[in-house]
């Protein structure tokens, strides 16, 4: 394997540095970085290489159990990259930022989201669990305080009092999610990354994302499920 092989330079070290500590990176913006490492370190620069550029990194991270993940934005479709520790599961990830009770809202937030038909909870319905946590009741100001914590360190996405699991969490929280949702997490059809945001085959129950399923019926004059072939009847975003 030549990713095994490559030697990992300073510029390798320094691309996964920013990574680790923007914590989540936008594809054009990791394309720049990549090149920034490049040039700085005086080592040959491809723009097309940047995946390889990962794998070499990733191959040196494997006995760390460690990974540079890249997902997809469910708003926009497009790429991000984020490191991802495999060692750890999704409590002890956050564990350290967050206290007992604080997980619990964030757990039952993600409950909410999930098990939502779109993939939004409102802050309403985040709120009204607050007095209900085991931990210890949480005043509804506090709820609030804790939720704008979790959207400013990317776990959590809000929009119009709406919320949902940021690219960064569904990115890190993959295996997670499916292991512990495995009746109603569903992997997108198209581009086979989890779909928490999606629209959903009436006929055999298959999902994608709303930016994939712009993409993928562009092109055709009549929406069919790429699986049954039956008509797609959700609205095409």
């Amino acid at each position: 394997n030549a990713a095994m092989a490559a030697q990992m330079t300073n510029a390798h070290r320094r691309f996964l540095q920013v990574l680790m500590s923007n914590g989540i990176t936008e594809g054009s913006e990791a394309r720049k970085i990549h090149r920034h490492c490049c040039e700085t370190d005086k080592v040959h620069y491809a723009h097309d290489k940047l995946d390889d550029f990962i794998s070499t990194i990733n191959s040196h991270l494997q006995p760390l159990f460690m990974q540079i993940r890249k997902g997809i934005s469910e708003d926009d479709g497009r790429a991000h990259y984020a490191v991802v520790n495999l060692a750890e599961t999704e409590v002890t990830k956050m564990a350290s930022d967050y206290t007992e009770i604080e997980l619990e809202l964030f757990r039952k937030t993600m409950d909410l989201i999930i098990l939502s038909e779109n993939g939004f909870a409102s802050s309403t319905d985040i709120l009204n669990l607050a007095d209900q946590l085991k931990t210890k009741k949480m005043k509804k100001k506090e709820a609030e305080q804790v939720l704008k914590v979790f959207v400013e360190d990317k776990w959590l996405s809000e929009k119009n009092g709406e919320y949902t699991l940021h690219t960064r969490c569904i990115i890190e929280m993959e295996q997670y999610i499916l292991s512990n949702y495995q009746d109603v997490a569903r992997k997108c059809n198209i581009c086979h990354s989890l779909a928490i945001q999606s629209q959903v085959c009436e006929s055999c129950g298959i999902g994608m994302h709303l930016p994939c399923v712009r993409k993928y019926f562009r092109a055709q004059t009549e929406p069919r499920c790429p699986k049954c072939n039956e008509f797609w009847s959700c609205d095409i975003p």
